[in-house]
């Protein structure tokens, strides 16, 4: 679960931004691709 929030847009309206990667201490520990977006208020 991220701590901070991040942009993302799904990829079938923004395909360079629908793809993510997700890094801690120098290593990828997830990868994928937006498929749809939910919005909650923190």
């Amino acid at each position: 679960m991220p701590t901070k929030p991040f942009v993302v847009e799904k990829a079938k309206d923004f395909p360079q931004l629908g793809r993510f990667a997700i890094r801690d201490m120098g290593q990828t520990v997830a990868a994928g691709m937006c498929i749809d977006v939910e919005k909650k208020e923190m």
